[in-house]
């Protein structure tokens, strides 16, 4: 919990520290100048700025979670990139201003006791008020990064409260503290967790499709990194800096950190040659409050109260208003508008809360108050056909689905983890036009598909080892020429059968596995398979090195024709395929990760494609069924990856992903990009949903 707390502990400490200072020099200077009568106004614009920025935060969680997925990804990200822009900002502004805080208050709080209290009221309010929204905001994307995790708002809880303890005592003159040291170290910590709220901020961009480049990754290292172990899980709460990030993710950190960060060092160095100030904030709050035993009789110099007020009214007002223009907003942004409501979801209650909507999109609240994890569709109970679907909806918490209603016959359905599908009550809808569904897809449906995939696979393999049959004779001979043509051959024709993300259980890691990983990286003896013969063809090593390596190839291919039919293949898994295995071309072969000395890379991507062809056109009548329009996006963004993957072979062979013009690569990466976008919704469109 500890690594997502830290950040908002950070800003906690920061920001309260910030806005204590601010308090305690207008506290000592009213004390000092005689005026503690007025005291009670500074505390009125204190809970006025305390009561927004807890207006603010409500507003921002309650009217986030009415939006719809693609909308919360929106609102989420622009928001990340306005809290970075804030707390930038902050961090600078302290930077040149913590010195003169207190001259510049003091200013502020003499010119307000000549106008009046509504003055004194308002400069402790703006002054408390910009730290407090900040903090808010700040804090709000730090607690939907973490989800469901109770961290950061504990982080936050005890940054405020130890930066109260600190305010305090510089106050009091109980300790002392060189501030323009706190706020350069805590400065540059924050500007290293504000690169990961940009970071964590654009991916929710591309997540909601305002922003492209979404399978266009700088690296992915979930092979490698267990994403749940503690030192990645305290990484990313720290850093938001995760296992799988996309390029563009990269460059706004790498972009924002190296930018910001260098301004705020040289800003630092040009600071420390300025000569010192007389006086420094928490020296000045502390002698002032020191001199309070020489102050001139409390409200000396108060100015009379005015009757016919009581005191009570104007505090009141001024903290009640925030959070009623809130409630207000709440209100009106809770899914009400457009006829949609809570609907519960559980084993006995599925679909209570639902009423008649009338037509039109609504978004609906789905609150889980069942004891297990579930999925909830709505679903036209005739058909089966879905209008809109939340999964993983844990117990006890509420999430929004968006549908369009129209006419028609409409139902929940209720699938809980480990129970009893449950499809609740029908209710018809009149008038509207028809809504556009997704017709559901059975085990049936993928039957003949995957049936068709398994045999084209089986003959596919039964090629695969002829030739790492003749591979390894050639290897055998001691005609390594020979066997470096073969080694392509073989290659690609097992790259083509779309061993993606455990097609083949672990022999896909033998057969053709990286070294990354290995203690010794190439040198290792689990190193084994294609990319292993490869480095040995390519780098000079003898036939005799070579042959027990062809030998292994060889028995794992022999072995792998033997398991696969008899393999478990979930039909649920063959829409994945079409996917998941451009995703391994884009992030291996197109990188250039996996070439271990032949240059053969878009050659393997070309094989790549001619697997997901085959898939998809296996798949492709179920496709026209439910989108019509999909194929031939996914055919056109087809065609060109392979025409421009083609255009990389040359009469002398495959050019070298690291040898591509900078355009070109560009393009190929780009190209690839989008077909994989266009290619995303297919799991989601072929999903076998379970039947109540």
């Amino acid at each position: 919990m500890w690594d997502e707390a830290f950040p908002s502990f950070l800003i906690g400490l920061r920001e309260g520290l910030e806005a204590g200072l601010i308090v305690s020099i207008l506290v000592a200077t009213l004390v000092r100048a005689g005026q503690k009568a007025r005291l009670p106004q500074v505390w009125t614009g204190v809970a006025a700025a305390v009561a927004l920025s807890l207006s603010f935060g409500a507003v921002l969680t309650f009217t986030a979670a009415n939006l719809s997925g693609h909308a919360q990804e929106a609102f989420g990200g622009v928001l990340s990139l306005i809290a970075v822009g804030f707390v930038t900002a902050m961090v600078f502004w302290m930077r040149r201003s913590a010195r003169t805080l207190s001259a510049e208050l003091k200013e502020k709080v003499q010119a307000s006791l000549a106008v009046g209290a509504g003055a004194l009221i308002l400069t402790s309010f703006l002054a408390v008020a910009r730290e407090g929204l900040e903090t808010s905001l700040f804090l709000w994307t730090n607690v939907r990064t973490a989800g469901e995790s109770t961290g950061p708002l504990l982080g936050a809880a005890v940054g405020l409260v130890l930066s109260a303890g600190l305010c305090w005592g510089l106050y009091r003159r109980a300790l002392k503290m060189n501030l323009t040291r706190f706020f350069t170290v805590t400065g540059a910590g924050l500007i290293v967790v504000a690169a990961g709220v940009l970071g964590y901020g654009l991916r929710d961009l591309q997540e909601s499709g305002l922003v492209g480049g979404g399978s266009t990754y700088a690296f992915d290292l979930s092979g490698h990194l267990d994403a749940s172990s503690w030192y990645a899980t305290l990484v990313q709460g720290t850093l938001n800096l995760t296992v799988t990030m996309t390029v563009l993710q990269v460059v706004g950190y790498v972009a924002y950190l190296g930018v910001v960060m260098t301004m705020f060092i040289e800003g630092v160095r040009g600071g420390a040659d300025a000569p010192a100030p007389a006086k420094d904030a928490a020296n000045d709050a502390g002698k002032d409050a020191k001199d309070d035993a020489t102050a001139a009789p409390a409200g000396a110099q108060a100015g009379p109260v005015r009757p016919g007020r009581p005191r009570w009214v104007l505090p009141t007002a001024l903290v009640a208003v925030p959070v009623v223009v809130a409630g207000a907003v709440i209100a009106l942004g809770d899914g009400k508008q457009n006829g949609s409501a809570t609907v519960i979801v559980s084993e006995r209650d599925c679909g209570r809360g639902f009423g008649t909507p009338q037509p039109g999109q609504q978004v609906f609240q789905m609150h889980n108050t069942g004891d297990k994890v579930s999925e909830v569709y709505l679903v036209d109970p005739g058909t089966g056909a879905v209008y809109g679907e939340v999964e993983g909806l844990a117990p006890g918490t509420t999430r929004a689905l968006t549908a369009t209603i129209g006419s028609g016959d409409y139902a929940w359905r209720c699938v809980p983890t480990g129970g009893n599908a449950v499809t609740s009550a029908v209710v018809h809808i009149a008038g509207g036009s028809e809504a556009k569904a997704v017709k559901p897809v059975s085990e049936d449906d993928l039957k003949g598909p995957l049936d068709s995939y398994k045999a084209y696979v089986e003959q596919g393999l039964a090629t695969l080892m002829t030739q790492t049959q003749k591979l390894q004779a050639d290897v055998h001979s001691g005609d390594l020429a020979t066997a470096r043509t073969d080694w392509l051959t073989a290659h690609l024709q097992y790259a083509s059968l779309g061993a993606a993300y455990g097609t083949f259980a672990d022999l896909d890691g033998k057969i053709d596995g990286r070294p990354d990983g290995l203690a010794d990286k190439y040198r290792d003896p689990g190193f084994t398979g294609f990319l292993r013969l490869e480095y040995g063809l390519w780098h000079g090593q003898s036939a005799a090195d070579l042959t027990p390596v062809a030998d292994e190839l060889a028995q794992n291919v022999a072995k792998l024709v033997h398991d696969f039919p008899a393999q478990d293949f979930d039909p649920a898994d063959l829409p994945l395929r079409a996917h998941e295995i451009l995703e391994n071309t884009l992030q291996f072969e197109l990188t250039g990760d996996t070439d271990m000395g032949s240059g053969t890379n878009l050659a393997t991507a070309q094989a790549n494609l001619a697997g997901t062809r085959e898939l998809l056109t296996l798949l492709q009548p179920l496709l026209d069924d439910r989108d019509p329009q999909l194929p031939v996006r996914v055919n056109a963004g087809m065609k060109r990856v392979g025409d421009l993957v083609a255009a990389a072979r040359t009469p002398d062979g495959w050019t070298p992903v690291d040898r591509l013009p900078a355009d070109t690569r560009r393009q190929l990466n780009g190209a690839t990009g989008q077909l994989l976008e266009d290619l995303a919704p297919i799991p989601a469109l072929l999903e076998i949903r379970k039947a109540a």
